[in-house]
């Protein structure tokens, strides 16, 4: 059975974020996060499809486990399902012995080439796809989805019903959403974060222009490479979405405004000391009784680099603890 995060205490035996002396301050946590040593994972899998009606196709991969329930795990912009935390979270469900997903966002890592729509923080219908999917490969299994940074927004997105009803999860755990797009957008333009909002910019326009030499979209879309991504957003995602400008697309995506609605068993955790995402905006936005926001006080954008040995890594006790606890 999946339990409600009323039916366990959730974070109490959960210890906190605690930085080390070499990794503190949101952008330590945030960058040190993000290039400390990982292995890939070291479980066998095979390659998976997922048609989309569109006539677009995701890739990702399968790891077959024991049990009888399914992880999905969905990576963050410009990333894929090669990501260090993609194969850490794989690890993690593997070692539980369930089975995961590794799914990569349309035109993303293994599905260069799938591809001619984009993806964005709103595309709840994709995600449901791969729920549909998975069901009918492994009917009877129960389904948890993590989704990362802007799929995790996605992902509350599809249990919210914000853009329409698609096929749903049994269970949660949403990692530093971007539940205000707008707002996410407008603060990587502020100081340091502008190294982030540069990575991103660059890495999304490196894959359009993948798809143009691929002969998948017209070379249509201009967006100078200095941009930031609020500027990326109105020329490219929105437009190529079929949104009528950014400001569409930010308040038609944003998960915020759809918590409340929100039926399966859901974690969104969250650092108070993200760079570009305001926890404030999780912390105030109305939820339903199935939804438990966890708060660290430390851990920067999905960094959450702790003191203990020998990794680090904050992140993979989180998942474990809220896997278990969820499947109990």
């Amino acid at each position: 059975m999946i339990r409600t995060p009323q039916d366990f205490e959730g974070a109490s035996d959960l210890p906190a974020c605690r930085p080390p002396w070499w990794a503190r301050g949101r952008h330590g946590q945030t960058i040190i996060g993000n290039y400390l040593p990982h292995a890939p994972s070291p479980y066998p899998f095979e390659a998976v499809r997922v048609e989309l009606p569109d006539g677009d196709r995701l890739a990702g991969r399968e790891f077959p486990g024991e049990t009888g329930t399914v992880v999905c795990f969905f990576h963050g912009l410009a990333g894929s399902n090669d990501a260090h935390y993609m194969h850490r979270g794989v690890t993690v469900a593997r070692r539980l012995g369930h089975w995961a997903w590794s799914m990569n966002h349309r035109g993303c890592g293994d599905g260069a080439g799938l591809a001619a729509g984009t993806y964005h923080s709103g595309r709840a219908d994709d995600l449901g796809a791969v729920f549909a999917e998975v069901r009918q490969r492994h009917p009877g299994k129960r389904i948890v989805a993590v989704g990362f940074s802007l799929s995790g927004n996605a992902l509350l997105l599809n249990l919210g019903e914000g853009i329409g009803r698609f096929e749903k999860p049994d269970a949660a755990i949403a990692v530093n959403p971007p539940v205000n797009l707008e707002k996410g957008a407008l603060l990587l333009k502020r100081g340091f974060n502008r190294v982030y909002d540069l990575r991103f910019v660059l890495r999304c326009k490196r894959a359009i222009r993948d798809r143009v030499r691929a002969g998948l979209i017209p070379d249509q879309y201009r967006v100078k490479w200095w941009r930031p991504l609020h500027d990326f957003d109105n020329a490219y995602t929105a437009p190529a979405s079929g949104f009528r400008d950014r400001e569409d697309y930010y308040a038609r995506c944003s998960a915020a405004p759809h918590l409340h609605r929100i039926d399966r068993p859901t974690i969104i955790l969250m650092a108070k000391d993200d760079p570009f995402i305001d926890w404030r905006d999780h912390a105030d936005a109305a939820k339903s009784e199935f939804v438990s926001l966890h708060l660290e006080e430390a851990g920067g954008h999905m960094g959450y680099v702790d003191h203990s040995l020998p990794r680090h890594q904050w992140l993979d006790r989180a998942l474990e603890h809220y896997l278990v606890e969820l499947l109990a």
